[in-house]
C-alpha cells in the first residue's frame, strides 16, 4: 500500500475487524491510477454514522444524517461515508432522501464519474465495476449511467467534467458532453460560490486552454457570472498559455484582460471572490494601464512593489505571448538595487522638514517628501539626512 493510505489504512481495519465492510474510495483511487499527487482520501463503509462513531475516540459529526463522519486518526482527518443510495433531487444539488444501505456497488452507482466510481480494498484490489479504470486508461469522463439523471441530482458535476478536463487533459464523450449542453441551464439553481470554487480550479489546471472552449462548447457560459455575452473573447482565450501564471490573482487579472471587461469591480463582485483578492485584480490592472502607457521604469517599479510588479509583468508576457520568466528576473535584479523599497527607508521625514524650515505643517510636507523620494530613486540624491538637506536648500523647497 502507498504511502498516502498507510494511516487511514488502520481505519479500514478497524471496521473490518468489527465486521464491516470498507474501502478506500473517489478521487484517492483515481489518483492513485494516475500516478498523480493524491490529496484527500475518503472511505466507504457498510457501518452506519453510529457505529463508525463508536469505533473511533476522536470523531467529527458533519453530516451523519446523510453518513458522513469524520474520523481523527493520529491527528489527521478522514471521511468515512457509510454506502448509501439517494433520491429526489429538487434542488439540482443535495438528494431529499438518503438511504443507508449494505451494497458497495450501489453506494459507487450514485458517483458522478465511471473514473470516480472506483473503490480499492485494504489489499489494494481495485473494485470497479462500471469500467472506470478503463475510462482512466482512454483518457475518457463519463458519467456513472445515465448522464441526463447524473446532471439532473447534483447540476454542479457538468461544470466538475469541464473542470477535470482542465486538471487532467482528458476528453468528455460525446453522449455526457451534448447532456451538458442541454441541461446547462440548470447551474442557474447552483449557488455562485459553489460554481467559482470549480472555475478556479479550471483556471488553475494544466490544461485550462481545452476546457475554456469547452463552456462555449457545451453553452455553460450562458449561466456563468458576467460571461453570457463574451463567447468569442472566452473562445479566444483558450490561445493563451494559462499555465504559466502562479498566484490566483494572476488568472483573474489575466481572464479581465483577455475579455476585456470594462466594469471589473461589478464582474468580480458577481463570482464573490474575497475583497482582498479583488483589490490585487484591481492593483494589476491599474499597474498594466500604467506600464502599457510608459513602459517599465525604476519609479514605477517602486510604486507597484515587487510582488504586484512580477504579478503583472506575468500576465503581460502572456498576452503579448512571450516568456515571462528572463524579464521576471530582469525585474528583481532591478528592484534588489533600488536605493530604497519604501518611504520609511528614506533618511528624512516630516518633522525633519519641519524642524529644518520655518513652515506650518500642510501638503508641502508629502509633496517635498515625493520629491525627496523620486530623487533618491533615481540616484540623483544619496539617501543621506544632510546631503538630501543640502539639495533641498540648493532647490529652494525650504
Amino acid at each position: 500500500m502507498k504511502e498516502p493510505f498507510v494511516k487511514p489504512l488502520a481505519i479500514i481495519k478497524t471496521l473490518l475487524a468489527n465486521g464491516h465492510e470498507a474501502y478506500f474510495v473517489g478521487g484517492s483511487v483515481r489518483d492513485l491510477i494516475l500516478q498523480r499527487e493524491i490529496g484527500d482520501i475518503d472511505i466507504a463503509t457498510s457501518a452506519r454514522p453510529s457505529e463508525v462513531q463508536k469505533l473511533f475516540s476522536k470523531t467529527i459529526d458533519v453530516g451523519a444524517v446523510h453518513g458522513t463522519i469524520i474520523v481523527v486518526f493520529d491527528g489527521t482527518p478522514f471521511e468515512v461515508t457509510t454506502f448509501r443510495s439517494e433520491d429526489n433531487y429538487k434542488d439540482y444539488r443535495r438528494p431529499d432522501q438518503v438511504t443507508f444501505i449494505l451494497s458497495l456497488e450501489e453506494d459507487l452507482k450514485r458517483r458522478d464519474f465511471t473514473m470516480n466510481a472506483i473503490a480499492m480494498s485494504v489489499e489494494g484490489k481495485f473494485i470497479d465495476p462500471f469500467n472506470g479504470k478503463e475510462a482512466i486508461e482512454r483518457k475518457l469522463i463519463q458519467t456513472v449511467g445515465n448522464p441526463y439523471e447524473r446532471f439532473k441530482e447534483d447540476a454542479l458535476r457538468m461544470f466538475r467534467a469541464v473542470r477535470f478536463v482542465s486538471q487532467l487533459g482528458f476528453v468528455i464523450v460525446e453522449e455526457t458532453k451534448a447532456a451538458i449542453k442541454e441541461y446547462s441551464y440548470l447551474l442557474e439553481h447552483v449557488s455562485v460560490e459553489r460554481i467559482t470554487v470549480e472555475f478556479e480550479k479550471l483556471m488553475l489546471g494544466r490544461y485550462t486552454e481545452q476546457a475554456l472552449g469547452l463552456l462555449t462548447q457545451t453553452d455553460i457560459y450562458k449561466f456563468l457570472p458576467g460571461l453570457q455575452d463574451k463567447k468569442d473573447k472566452l473562445i479566444n482565450s483558450g490561445s493563451y498559455c494559462w499555465n504559466s501564471l502562479k498566484e490566483k490573482s494572476e488568472y483573474w487579472t489575466l481572464l479581465l484582460c483577455v475579455l476585456e471587461v470594462k466594469d471589473s469591480t461589478t464582474f468580480l463582485k458577481e463570482w464573490k471572490l474575497p475583497n482582498k483578492l479583488i483589490n490585487q485584480v484591481h492593483y494589476n490592472l491599474n499597474g498594466i494601464e500604467k506600464l502599457k502607457e510608459h513602459g517599465w521604469s525604476t519609479l514605477l517599479l517602486y510604486e507597484l512593489g515587487i510582488d504586484s510588479s512580477v504579478q503583472i509583468q506575468r500576465v503581460i508576457s502572456i498576452l503579448s505571448q512571450d516568456e515571462p520568466e528572463a524579464k521576471i528576473t530582469k525585474l528583481e535584479e532591478i528592484y534588489e538595487n533600488l536605493a530604497i523599497k519604501e518611504r520609511s527607508e528614506l533618511a528624512i521625514n516630516g518633522q525633519d522638514l519641519l524642524k529644518w524650515s520655518n513652515k506650518t505643517p500642510g501638503p508641502w510636507i508629502a509633496e517635498v517628501i515625493e520629491k525627496v523620494e523620486e530623487e533618491v530613486l533615481l540616484g540623483k540624491v544619496e539617501n543621506e539626512k544632510e546631503g538630501i538637506k543640502e539639495w533641498l536648500v540648493r532647490c529652494n523647497l525650504l
